[in-house]
Parts: structure tokens; C-alpha cells; sequence
């Protein structure tokens, strides 16, 4: 029955930067995941060409900055280097292929009061028992993939894969693809498909903000001076020039500016790294309508309308598991999963990182400030 102070739930980016801020804090940890690799999310599910979107500053872990060598906007195999030498340098080791199956706080005994956690070792079969006073919850806002149910996608003719799945557009060349999801990896993943020389098609159904990665740094330096408020108009008059009227290629343009959108909603701006282009020049179609059904390689619209495809690709995003196996916390966390107005501490010893929808640099903070909070309860139960 392994026990120490905390107990980490997940080894992805959130997870090893709370396991570091423990450390600096000389405080013992478990940390415990699914997968076998810490960053499975950018070890195994994304794609080739992606990049960070933000410049790196606002992508470190704690304690660890990026070499001064790196790129502004880091590229997948070295941000993976990095994230190897910040595991390396804090010497932090998963206990890798857990699953977890249930954590539950007991409080049977006011002395012994603790978290256990139930995790199935997917090497040997067997069900683990892990105790510790502090749980983390670090699994991420990404934890399952989300394809939505379609009538007659089982009886699809040709291939069918969520984005974790996708590469590089290499074995879609020349085909007629359709991606479901308007967000940053589906309108990404669209460009890259043009560019190996498919012929993609992009279902929008609903307005989306168009920005550069120069927007976002720029409007980042402006909110030192500005309102947030300010800003954003500022970012959506500069959009307007830059983009146009999209509206005539079946993008709608939002009623709200891309800040307000992304904090009531968790609806991020989509950061254009040559998609527009693309549209307007016809390399990818907009599909403006939701699918009705698939009936052998034909695609039925509501609208009316059927295309053939000879792949689908669901950028649909992602189901959080906590709901699954997390007894309690519903102070901490709402029914999606993420955390409830952006809080990272619960009752009875239980926190959060990387669940609030903040990006790299909010769990950052939320990592830094579980570590600094475990750290003032134990030093003040010793």
C-alpha cells in the first residue's frame, strides 16, 4: 500500500510541473499515470507540424526555462526535448501504465484522515491501493477524444480518425477529405492537408475569430497599458483588415470579441497559420451545415446537400475522465471536468492544475501555488 504526502493524478504537462514545484518544496510525491510515457498528449497524439502558439515565455514549466536557442513559437520535437530534460532535471518518475479506477477521501478516522486512490496496473492486471493526505488532480483537459455519434459512420467506406490519430497529410493525398471541427486542430490540420495535396473540406458551423500569432503577442504586451476591453477591439478591427469579410467563404464573424468568447465559453480564437489563405484561394472548402447522416462514401448535410469523402478526420476535442473516477470534489470541479471559476483548491485536501482553461501559463501558476499551499499545511501539522 504505497503512500507519501500527495498523490499526483496524471504525468502530462500539469502533472511534471506540480511534481517539480513539489520537489523544490523537499516534499515526497506519487504521481501516477495511464499512459507509458509522461506527455503522452505531445509524445503521441499530435501531429507533425505543430508548434506552440504562443511565444515560449508563456509556455515554461516552473522553475525551467526555455534555452535561449529555442524559437519563439516551439516546434513538437523540441518542446518534447525540453520537457525530457525538465523530467531528467527534477528527477521525476511516473509510475507509468495506472489507471486510474476510483479516489475517494476517507475520513473514517479523524486522526488518519487520507486520500485513497484505486489504480489498475495495466501490466500485471492487478488493482493498486495508494494513499496520501493531498490529492492532485492533473489529467488534463484532454484526456479522452470526442467523436460524436453519426448515423451510418460505421458503414463509412473509407477512413475514419479523431485528430489524436493524425500525422501529416502524406497517405491522404489527392483524397477528398472532410474534417469535423473548426477549432485550432481542425483548421491546422485542413492546411496541412492542402499542403501534401488532398482536398479537404472544413465543416464551420458556428462564427470563429481569426488571429495571428503577432495579434496574440501584441495584444499580451498591450493588456500591460490597456484594458482588457480595449484590447480586444483593438485585436478584432486589426483581424478585420488583416482577414476581411470571411463571411462570403461561409465563416460567420462573432458578436463577441475572441477574449469574451474564450472566457465564457472556453472557445479559443483560431491562430491562422495560412488556413485563410487557403480558403479563399479554394484549396479548402467550408461546409457551413452539420451532418444528417453517411450512407456508404456519400456525407447527407442538414441542409440538403451530400458530397463524397474518402476519409473523415474528427477534430471534435476531448471528454475529461474525472467524472469517472473521482468521488467528491464537486466544490473543485464542475460536471465537465474543468475546474469551477478557475479555482485549483477543493476540500479536504484536494487541488487541481491545468484545468481551468488557462493554457501552459495558467497552469504554471496553479502548479506553483499547490506546492506552496501543501507546503505551509505540512509545515504547519509538523
Amino acid at each position: 500500500m504505497p503512500e507519501a504526502p500527495v498523490i499526483i493524478i496524471g504525468a502530462g504537462t500539469s502533472g511534471i510541473a506540480t511534481a517539480a514545484c513539489l520537489t523544490k518544496k523537499s516534499i515526497p510525491y506519487i504521481i501516477l499515470e495511464r499512459e507509458n510515457c509522461f506527455a503522452s498528449l505531445w509524445q503521441k497524439y499530435t501531429y507533425d507540424r505543430v508548434h506552440l502558439h504562443l511565444r515560449k515565455q508563456l509556455c515554461e514549466l516552473p522553475h525551467f526555462p526555455f534555452p535561449p536557442s529555442y524559437p519563439h513559437y516551439v516546434p513538437k520535437k523540441q518542446f518534447i526535448d525540453y520537457l525530457d530534460n525538465y523530467v531528467k532535471n527534477f528527477n521525476i518518475s511516473p509510475l507509468y501504465n495506472r489507471a486510474v479506477e476510483l479516489a475517494e477521501y476517507l475520513d473514517d478516522d479523524d486522526d488518519d484522515e487520507k486520500w485513497k486512490v484505486k489504480a489498475k496496473n495495466k501490466d500485471s492486471g492487478e488493482v493498486e491501493d495508494y494513499y496520501g493526505k493531498f490529492l492532485v488532480v492533473a489529467s488534463g483537459e484532454t484526456a479522452e477524444p470526442r467523436v460524436p455519434e453519426v448515423q451510418g459512420l460505421e458503414g463509412f467506406k473509407g477512413r475514419v480518425i479523431h485528430s489524436t490519430g493524425y500525422k501529416n497529410g502524406i497517405d491522404f493525398k489527392d483524397q477528398h477529405v472532410l474534417v469535423v471541427g473548426s477549432g485550432n486542430s481542425g483548421m491546422e490540420i485542413a492546411l496541412d492537408l492542402a499542403n501534401f495535396g488532398a482536398k479537404p473540406s472544413i465543416i464551420v458551423r458556428s462564427p470563429v475569430h481569426f488571429l495571428s500569432k503577432d495579434m496574440m503577442y501584441y495584444a499580451g504586451v498591450l493588456l500591460n497599458y490597456l484594458s482588457l476591453s480595449t484590447v480586444e477591439k483593438l485585436v478584432v478591427i486589426v483581424s478585420r483588415i488583416v482577414y476581411g469579410d470571411l463571411s462570403k467563404y461561409g465563416i460567420p464573424f462573432p458578436s463577441e470579441g475572441p477574449f469574451t468568447m474564450k472566457m465564457k465559453y472556453g472557445k479559443f480564437p483560431v491562430i491562422d497559420l495560412g488556413t485563410v489563405n487557403k480558403i479563399k484561394s479554394g484549396e479548402i472548402q467550408v461546409l457551413p451545415a452539420e451532418i444528417e447522416s453517411i450512407k456508404g462514401n456519400q456525407v447527407l448535410f442538414r441542409d440538403g446537400k451530400s458530397y463524397p469523402f474518402d476519409s473523415i478526420i474528427f477534430c471534435t476535442g476531448f471528454k475529461r475522465s474525472t467524472q469517472k473516477w473521482l468521488k467528491g470534489g464537486d466544490d473543485l470541479l464542475n460536471e465537465d471536468g474543468f475546474a469551477k471559476g478557475g479555482l485549483w483548491k477543493g476540500k479536504n485536501g484536494l487541488y487541481c492544475v491545468g484545468l481551468s482553461r488557462r493554457g501552459f501559463y495558467g497552469a504554471n501558476l496553479e502548479a506553483q501555488n499547490v506546492a506552496n499551499d501543501i507546503a505551509s499545511l505540512v509545515g504547519s501539522s509538523t
